[in-house]
């Protein structure tokens, strides 16, 4: 709901972008011709509407626009070869997200053609049709089975093919602006996996990263970043204070909100991280908290909001925190949203939760007041006992 983001005061906002969706293979007359490296390719009118439509009212009100390059299998047979990675396992039928197609020659030039048709769409200086800065690739690569499945795979593997993809899509963007961002995506499992159990499913978000790193350094470093999702460490539970394997040190299990300093102190340390002398950005480009079934549920969610925004208002190092979501999604199976949803349907706006309210006033001079009420949830009588 872009009118209800913008009276919220936003200043950032993430939005899906799923690739397949725009592509026309078949070159229909009233599709968008876009000739790019000695090759004609035609993107679907609609569905490049509806991305203008969400990019260019946010962006006129001075949104900082992240798009969040996304590839799920499709019904299009045709597009699937091209877009889905040759390892993709159809059995991993979780999300039907495929890792990006940097193996073939045909994979590898329709994902840099799309990514600068979007590049060169969403960087004109007018912004006839918006601006985004940030690109994000995929989603969530240490957990690959689950977001960027390339079958099963070693952490060394992912690695190679995602250095791959994230410097294909910083080239391709780079062909309309200096300056927009490309980032990595990781959740909050830090030095243990997701699934213990199926160690080729997925991957140590350090180990993935450090690898990364590695790869870009021999292939010709370049200016890549990071966007995290610090989840609490149980997603059905918001109050991440209480987090065990949220340590002090980089080589906690979790970097959740309770210790976010973390990242960004292991990023500066780490001579062989940083770029051009300087750490990688950091956005916290996912992340949100449950509003469990129970009397309190709505208070401690607000709580937690107002913690972790405190918390990273705080902390340098960190460039931006989107909450996820809006508005609760009926099959994600958790209450994150600043608003219900009707009952019976997906994502059918309903009424606020308290979550809502303390959102709105976060970086106004009205927080204080507002946020008064989380102290002894939280436990603590004052916001910089949140510090480390």
């Amino acid at each position: 709901m872009v009118d209800d983001a913008i009276a919220l005061g936003v200043k950032h906002a993430a939005l899906n972008c799923s690739l397949q969706r725009f592509v026309d293979l078949a070159g229909k007359p009233d599709s968008i011709q876009f000739p790019f490296e000695g090759h004609d390719y035609f993107f679907l009118p609609g569905p490049v509407a509806q991305l203008d439509a969400e990019v260019k009212p946010l962006s006129d009100r001075g949104v900082v626009v992240s798009l969040i390059l996304l590839n799920y299998e499709g019904s299009d047979e045709a597009l699937n070869r091209i877009y889905l990675h040759p390892r993709y396992d159809r059995e991993a039928r979780t999300n039907h997200m495929s890792a990006f197609n940097v193996v073939t020659p045909d994979g590898i030039r329709y994902l840099r053609a799309e990514v600068a048709f979007l590049a060169q769409r969403y960087s004109d200086p007018a912004a006839p049709h918006g601006r985004v800065w940030n690109y994000i690739v995929s989603n969530e690569v240490n957990s690959h089975w689950w977001w960027n499945n390339m079958g099963h795979a070693t952490a060394g593997e992912v690695a190679s093919d995602y250095e791959r993809a994230v410097r294909l899509v910083h080239d391709a963007v780079r062909t309309a602006s200096d300056n927009a961002r490309i980032f990595l995506s990781l959740e909050h499992h830090w030095t243990i996996r997701y699934s213990p159990a199926t160690p080729d499913r997925s991957c140590p978000g350090r180990e993935l990263l450090e690898d990364f790193a590695r790869l870009a350094r021999e292939r010709g470093d370049f200016d890549w970043n990071i966007a995290y999702h610090p989840y609490p460490e149980d997603l059905g539970d918001p109050r991440f204070w209480n987090d065990k394997t949220a340590q002090p040190g980089e080589d906690t299990p979790r970097i959740t909100f309770k210790n976010i300093e973390v990242l960004p102190r292991y990023l500066a340390a780490h001579t062989e991280l940083l770029w051009q002398g300087h750490p990688r950005h950091v956005i916290l480009s996912e992340q949100g908290f449950h509003c469990r079934d129970v009397p309190e549920g709505e208070r401690d969610q607000a709580a937690a909001y107002c913690a972790a925004w405190w918390k990273i208002a705080h902390l340098d190092g960190i460039d931006a925190f989107i909450l996820h979501r809006h508005v609760d999604h009926s099959q994600e199976g958790l209450n994150l949203g600043l608003w219900t949803h009707k009952p019976g349907s997906i994502a059918t706006p309903d009424r606020h939760r308290q979550m809502y309210e303390v959102f709105r006033v976060a970086d106004t001079p009205e927080w204080e007041k507002a946020f008064a009420f989380a102290l002894p949830v939280i436990g603590i009588q004052r916001w910089e006992e949140l510090l480390p």
